[in-house]
């Protein structure tokens, strides 16, 4: 019986890993033969983006704050204070920047992303769109995609901007450090390819939200107690799957930019 419900979970896990991906490849091919509606484009830019940055910019200033006081605390043991602003800066730029703004951009725009279609499946309004010959992708998933494509970079770069100037608040002139040093260490340490590594993480987290949650709004059974599992599934899988995909990307872009 164990190894029964194993193998259908697993079924169902790889079949709905195949209905992601096939998303995807959907969303791609409909970028390259028709161009987006840009008035659906822009509406959810503002969405994800102008107001993501309320949420996206808290969570890097506190970030930013305790990753300070922590390193402070660790290498006041050892003398080496002001190599503080230097942890902060790559820690903030190549890992913990895109990773907590992606998280909080599933939380907060993938919940809504699943809720809002998931709500138009079980009132049929997809189907209705089929009936007038506008295909769900094109009409409902790319404006989505390309809003998180664009927005999720730009996001997190604001969060990294923000912790990193809330980590020399908090070490200059709270904990003591001096301003010349942390600002030195930190220019001298932190390489572009630390940027940049962070910059493509948060371009495919950004892909990994949209095609999740959209997949599982579209896929979404059940009335009102259906939207909500959807919406629960939609937020569960796209943060894992941030987590699993951040290790790989770190392996790999860690051998593509030092090797």
């Amino acid at each position: 019986m164990p190894v029964l419900i194993i193998h259908q979970r697993f079924r169902a896990f790889t079949t709905q890993l195949g209905e992601i991906f096939q998303l995807l490849v959907e969303s791609l091919r409909s970028l390259r033969q028709q161009r987006p509606s840009w008035k659906d484009f822009l509406h959810q830019l503002h969405f994800v983006g102008v107001k993501s940055q309320s949420v996206v910019i808290t969570t890097g200033a506190a970030t930013g704050m305790v990753l300070c006081a922590q390193t402070f605390l660790q290498f006041h043991k050892v003398k080496m204070d002001t190599a503080t602003g230097a942890v902060v800066s790559i820690g903030m730029s190549s890992e913990l920047g895109p990773v907590l703004a992606a998280l909080m951009l599933t939380g907060r725009v993938g919940a809504a992303m699943t809720a809002e279609l998931g709500t138009m499946k079980v009132t049929e309004q997809i189907d209705a769109l089929r009936t007038l010959a506008a295909h769900p992708v094109d009409t409902l998933v790319v404006p989505r995609f390309l809003a998180l494509l664009a927005s999720a970079p730009l996001l997190t770069a604001e969060s990294v901007v923000v912790g990193i100037i809330s980590s020399w608040l908090v070490g200059v002139h709270l904990l003591g450090i001096d301003s010349a040093y942390y600002l030195v260490n930190m220019t001298r340490y932190t390489d572009p390819p630390d940027v940049l590594t962070g910059l493509i993480k948060s371009f495919v987290f950004g892909a990994i939200i949209a095609v999740v949650s959209c997949h599982k709004g579209l896929t979404c059974q059940g009335g009102a107690e259906g939207v909500g599992k959807a919406t629960t599934e939609a937020v569960v899988a796209a943060s894992i799957s941030i987590l699993i995909v951040n290790f790989f990307l770190t392996l790999f872009l860690s051998r593509v930019f030092y090797s």
